[in-house]
């Protein structure tokens, strides 16, 4: 399935692991990147303007596009945090869609599905990505941020937050 059939927030959560057998693991490799220290300038936040559920391989997907560009800086000068944890199991009742599957299929009988994904679901102006980086690597942050917004399935903005007394090299 697509997606976009996984996008709206329709339900109640279904997050129990244990009662869904076959349930995948995240494909989110790392949570954090980096480097954390105390002398970055700036935090960078993604922030959400659509309540949606991200599927956990569109947050992997934005992960790696922010880290790829922010590679150019080394490993040391930022610190990326996925802030957004995908919990929320995915299911899917397939259906056969050839000929003479009319007598294969079972229809609306025991339609519950079967694990498929996993999601994370966000709110209006919940943080999804943060990136702490210094002064001088501003810019390279936030086109960082912009290449892991074009990952995602809503309309996202970038918050950039000054830290109080970065210690000075």
């Amino acid at each position: 399935m697509h997606g976009k059939n996984y996008r709206e927030v329709k339900s109640m959560a279904y997050t129990r692991k244990e009662f869904a057998p076959g349930a995948p693991n995240s494909k989110v490799a790392r949570f954090t990147t980096g480097k954390n220290r105390s002398d970055y300038a700036y935090v960078l936040q993604l922030i959400s303007e659509g309540r949606v559920q991200i599927r956990h391989n569109a947050l992997e997907a934005a992960r790696v596009a922010c880290n790829k560009k922010l590679a150019l800086l080394g490993e040391d000068n930022y610190f990326l945090v996925v802030k957004t944890y995908p919990h929320i199991i995915l299911r899917e009742n397939k259906m056969i869609a050839t000929a003479g599957a009319d007598r294969l299929q079972e229809g609306m009988r025991k339609a519950f599905g079967k694990p498929i994904g996993l999601a994370a679901r966000v709110d209006i102006g919940s943080p999804i990505l943060e990136l702490r980086v210094k002064a001088e690597n501003l810019e390279v942050g936030k086109t960082a941020m912009k290449a892991a917004t074009s990952k995602l399935p809503m309309k996202t903005k970038i918050k950039v937050i000054p830290l109080e007394n970065p210690i000075a090299q």
